[in-house]
């Protein structure tokens, strides 16, 4: 790998801000696009087909994405061994990594259509659908859970080009299918499809966009040292157990994390429809928020590794920096915005009087989760660059159950909070990752930690 390549870029060397922002700001423009993705289904299908539709998609939005938590530990794991394997210049390994997440992932996304489609009727049950959307949200749940190869399949994909430092080529991409999205959803819910055709229109989405993907890395495939051929898509077992050790832990923060988020929020439900609103208007401020923050976790795990592999521990250092003095920043604008201005904010969501009254409660919730993911996203950068699964259990668990359920428990149950105290409780979880990694960064010992890439 000593030639110049341009689908390999190196970033152990170099001005690490100037790397960083170049670096994030496709990521941004990516999660931004996936953002508005999810939201189009609803929109549309809110438009023609109703509060039943709109509840169909929403809950079968929510189980999809749990589906995809399920693999996407995986695809972290593998962009984080390809980092390292980058800065170490091991180009065969990183071949071999490449081949492993094929067929691993890919094959666990077929046993998880396999099994979701046959446990489709017990599941939802188990969501409680409404009997009025049971029979929409049982279409658009099957239909994705039918395509979930294709929506695994970019997200593994892109995983690989960002290890590699390539983060432009998987933004175009996202906008080839949001576009195509939209114009499908338009299509086929205004025929009288509804929900199914809402679903049939992300799952070609995402298909041609996992089909891009893929012919993007097999034109370059010569560069990669990685064949679509039999030899290189059997995984071999010693970076096979790798991507196993450092996945597991990770899906396992995710899914953590997804499961108690859904645990509050049905909690909160039962405060009635107008503080549900609230809750729903404060869940999409966060996903604004969640932009910034997982594009500078995302590009700062791929420099963070690779700088972690090659042992230039002060371009670590500069890189978790940066990553926090930008998500510092742009949670102040937010902050400001949202004291300032918070009912004309909400009104963006929903203009119902008691909502835009009730917002004035939610500032101080509001800004403490700006500023959560802003400390988020260094810490997560760190930790998932580095390759250390413990730390990433250790972490998933205190965020998802410790300190998320217990918290929101101990504050609106035991000392009588009601929900502000499930707000109060979620707003604070989201500081474990920082609360842990800050005083490990400081510390100085994860330079003794070994890299993932270089086995156990």
């Amino acid at each position: 790998m000593a030639r110049d390549d341009s689908l390999i870029k190196d970033y152990t060397s170099g001005p690490v801000t100037r790397q960083l922002l170049g670096f994030a700001w496709p990521f941004m423009l990516s999660n931004l696009l996936q953002t508005a993705y999810n939201l189009v289904d609803m929109a549309v299908v809110g438009q023609y087909v109703g509060p039943a539709g709109l509840s169909a998609v929403g809950i079968g939005a929510d189980l999809i994405h749990f589906y995809t938590f399920l693999c996407m530990g995986f695809c972290n794991a593998g962009q984080v061994l390809i980092s390292q394997y980058v800065g170490l210049k091991d180009r065969d390994s990183l071949s071999r990594i490449v081949g492993a997440m094929f067929t691993f992932i890919l094959g666990l996304s077929l046993a998880i259509t396999v099994l979701g489609l046959a446990l489709a009727g017990r599941v939802m049950n188990w969501l409680n659908v409404p009997p009025e959307a049971a029979v929409y949200c049982r279409q658009y749940t099957d239909c994705c859970t039918a395509g979930l190869f294709f929506l695994v399949g970019y997200v593994m994909v892109a995983a690989i080009l960002r290890g590699m430092g390539e983060s432009k080529k998987p933004m175009l991409f996202i906008m080839i299918a949001s576009a195509l999205n939209v114009v499908l959803d338009i299509v086929f819910v205004s025929q009288g499809m509804g929900p199914l055709g809402a679903a049939l229109a992300t799952v070609i989405a995402q298909g041609v966009s996992f089909l891009l993907c893929v012919g993007y890395l097999w034109r370059r495939r010569d560069r990669l040292g990685f064949e679509f051929k039999l030899r290189h898509l059997r995984p071999d077992p010693v970076n096979l157990k790798k991507l196993l050790r450092l996945g597991v832990p990770m899906m396992i923060q995710s899914c953590a994390i997804s499961v108690s988020q859904l645990f509050v929020s049905s909690r909160i439900n039962t405060f009635g429809v107008t503080v549900s609103a609230v809750n729903s208007v404060g869940g999409k401020l966060s996903t604004v928020a969640s932009i910034i923050s997982q594009a500078l976790s995302q590009s700062g795990a791929t420099m963070v590794g690779q700088n972690f592999a090659a042992r230039k521990f002060d371009r670590v250092g500069r890189t978790v920096g940066m990553s926090l003095a930008v998500g510092l920043g742009f949670a102040g604008v937010l902050s400001a915005v949202m004291i300032g201005w918070p009912e004309q904010v909400f009104s963006l969501f929903d203009d119902d009087p008691a909502v835009l009254a009730m917002s004035h409660s939610y500032v101080l919730i509001a800004v403490l989760n700006f500023f959560g993911f802003a400390v988020r996203g260094p810490s997560t950068a760190l930790c998932n660059g580095m390759g250390f699964p413990v730390m990433n259990f250790v972490l998933g668990i205190l965020d998802g159950v410790v300190m998320r359920i217990g918290l929101c428990l101990l504050l609106a149950e035991t000392f009588h909070m009601g929900v502000t105290g499930y707000w109060l409780g979620g707003a604070l979880a989201g500081y474990a990752f920082f609360l842990v990694m800050c005083p490990y960064f400081l510390s100085g010992k994860w330079k003794n930690h070994a890299p993932a890439s270089k086995g156990f």
